[in-house]
């Protein structure tokens, strides 16, 4: 993947804010054939910036399953 306008070698220094950028990408914009970390999306779902509630929902119910989602 190539972001034009994030410096991705400087986020990489903070893993936390790197995973939750990566995480945010993935989930709102695609990467071709990359998935989302299950692991990844438990530990960071409340700090990942989701633009569309439908996708998040979505998202929530396949990790957490229905019992859990919003």
């Amino acid at each position: 993947m190539n972001n034009w306008s994030v410096d991705e070698e400087k986020l990489k220094k903070n893993p936390q804010k790197y995973a939750i950028w990566r995480l945010g990408q993935i989930v709102n914009f695609g990467l071709g054939n990359e998935r989302i970390n299950e692991a990844d999306y438990r530990r960071y779902a409340e700090d990942v910036v989701i633009q569309d509630p439908w996708r998040k929902k979505y998202l929530d119910l396949l990790v957490y399953g229905e019992k859990n989602s919003n």
